[in-house]
């Protein structure tokens, strides 16, 4: 093990283990030294230290210029200044300068009052910028997902680092040099024409209004007020270990019932639970999975193995852009959001006497590529989306706020039913590992038809990158594997083309942590704690649960026993199934 570095930043001696740079070092001692570009990602091995902005700037003793704190590692015996007059007039020069190129329409911007460059020039107090020059023009990107405006980019190359480093999507990267420079999908395409998976993860290190999610609120308000629709509300299982934070509770507050409380105040009709759809998703893909093993076993040649998860919709783009060749081996089940949806607008509509065209199904998602996968025209009947529209956590939050709703005393209250019964295996749908153990607790009993008594698969919880586990049912051995971050993904498919993995089954998810770290969620900026935070909040609602087996929920059973027949039926197939393209073009 090498020794520490010990160095003084200020009046401080720190010591700090090889590798350490300025900028960790002084926050770690409480000193903050302002910057735009860098990102606390250890946990996501982010290697590129960008030294993009300039704003971390510091003087070292025996230097003769300004060294960025951001790259600049750690030696044994440094003197660090972060805040002479030298310093600090290269700081204001420098912010000056990123504004001279920046709109200044704070007033309409939508991340405004969340804006780093905006706090930084209340801290520095900008009141004039002295340089005038050519500003830049870019045309506005609407995607179903996410808005560029490259107006506002700084060139801090955070999202460009998160698309390639860490998701190895390859959507974003530097063109064009000198003034014309700009952050894009090569050769200037369109995010939709991109390889770009919608995942969000850039939209949330983006620390200006760059990249911003698109904002569905003002479309929800005009419908819960449109008395000839009617309007229901599903939310996903990651965004009740979330939401508190934007009112100031304490990461992995669970706010379940309060949430609930929150969406009717709203006026939305009926508040079910996306929890609903992921029992139902484990009937389906479960049965799949159980299905192309007993082939398997059976000497069936060419069955497809390992069956990859398709919860994703981020990570489904990521396969049809990127691994076309290999369309047929994930699971054929549609994502949790999208089986709401089906069943929402022809099971529920039916026995409530609804028209599908005046029933309106708005989904709250941790995820920026739910708004792209509601668009998807495989999920729409007559041009009718199953999920009209997506709105995120952060979106969701912005609302309350917006209908002064005393968020914090509101009371308790329940999910309405059919659709808003769940059991423990839906809710840890939101973190990493969450849709394998979920898949485990049923598989293991329907193929068995043994009860399973511990209901808990520890080996597959946890934030390491790529987890692995096996399970035995009835002598046979079942490898599972699980991995979250596109980056960790394209290793497991890589060792799947290359015919050396050893699984069966895995479960991918495209964010940090899983759907914890969605990029529609309060910003974490890779803090781990914080994701773990939000995980125990969910499986602590999973350990409460009086039933934690998909198979156990007694309004699943209903649901197929009056209206889908069984698992994987023709009818199952039509309404709950989906099929893959080739983006690959």
């Amino acid at each position: 093990m090498e020794p520490n570095i010990t160095l003084q930043i200020d009046h401080h001696t720190v010591e700090v283990p090889r590798g350490t740079t300025v900028l960790e070092a002084a926050r770690g001692v409480g000193i903050n030294i302002p910057s735009l570009c860098y990102m606390n990602l250890k946990d996501m091995c982010i290697t590129n230290l960008p030294a993009s902005c300039r704003m971390c700037v510091v003087e070292i003793e025996g230097r003769r210029n300004l060294a960025p704190a951001c790259a600049t590692r750690c030696e044994n015996g440094m003197k660090v200044h972060t805040s002479t007059l030298r310093v600090l007039n290269a700081r204001k020069t420098v912010l000056e300068l990123i504004l001279s190129d920046h709109p200044n329409d704070c007033l309409i911007c939508p991340k405004s009052g969340n804006c780093d460059l905006q706090s930084l020039a209340v801290k520095l107090k900008i009141r004039e910028i002295p340089f005038a020059g050519e500003q830049s023009t870019y045309k506005i990107e609407t995607s179903p997902s996410l808005i560029r405006d490259m107006n506002k980019c700084i060139f801090c190359r955070r999202c460009e680092m998160m698309c390639n480093e860490v998701q190895t999507v390859g959507a974003l990267g530097a063109i064009n040099r000198g003034f014309s420079a700009i952050i894009s999908p090569a050769f200037e395409q369109p995010l939709t024409t991109s390889e770009c998976t919608f995942c969000g993860q850039c939209v949330a290190v983006c620390p200006v209004g760059a990249l911003t999610e698109m904002d569905h609120t003002n479309r929800l308000i005009n419908d819960l007020n449109n008395p000839r629709k009617t309007v229901i509300v599903q939310t996903a299982p990651a965004v009740r270990a979330a939401l508190g934070e934007e009112f100031g509770l304490p990461a992995g507050t669970s706010v379940t019932g309060k949430m609930a409380a929150a969406l009717r105040q709203l006026g939305f009709a009926k508040v079910f639970d996306t929890d609903f759809a992921a029992d139902l998703t484990i009937m389906e893909e479960g049965t799949e999975l159980l299905n192309r093993l007993t082939a398997y076993l059976n000497g069936d040649k060419n069955v497809r193995l390992p069956i990859l998860t398709s919860c994703c919709p981020a990570w489904v783009n990521f396969f049809e852009h990127q691994f076309p060749d290999m369309l047929d081996i994930p699971s054929t089940a549609r994502s949790p959001q999208q089986m709401f949806g089906s069943i929402a607008k022809t099971y529920w509509a039916e026995k409530m006497g609804i028209p599908r065209e005046d029933l309106i199904v708005v989904s709250i998602m941790p995820c920026l590529a739910k708004k792209y996968e509601c668009g998807r025209d495989e999920f729409k009947v007559n041009d009718d989306p199953d999920v009209n529209y997506s709105i995120s956590t952060r979106e969701l939050a912005s609302l309350i706020k917006r209908a002064n709703i005393d968020f914090n005393s509101l009371p308790e209250e329940d999910f309405d039913q059919p659709l808003g019964e769940s059991t423990g295996a839906g809710v840890i749908f939101g973190a990493s590992g969450g849709v394998m153990e979920a898949a485990l607790r049923t598989a293991y009993e329907l193929y068995t038809g043994q009860k399973l008594e511990k209901v808990d698969f520890e080996a597959v919880r946890g934030l390491d990158n790529i987890k692995k586990a096996t399970v035995r049912l009835n002598g046979v051995e079942l490898h599972v594997g699980i991995a979250h971050g596109l980056g960790n993904a394209r290793k497991l498919l890589n060792e799947i083309k290359e015919g050396k993995s050893e699984f069966h089954a895995i479960e991918i998810m495209a964010c940090p942590g899983g759907c914890i770290g969605g990029g529609g969620q309060p910003l974490h900026h890779g803090n781990s704690e914080l994701l773990k935070a939000r995980t125990h909040a969910l499986y602590e609602e999973d350990r409460n649960k009086p039933l934690r087996k998909s198979h156990e929920n007694p309004y699943i059973l209903k649901l197929y026993e009056e209206y889908l027949g069984k698992p994987m039926s023709e009818k199952a197939h039509h309404l709950l199934h989906t099929h893959y393209f080739n983006k690959s073009n």
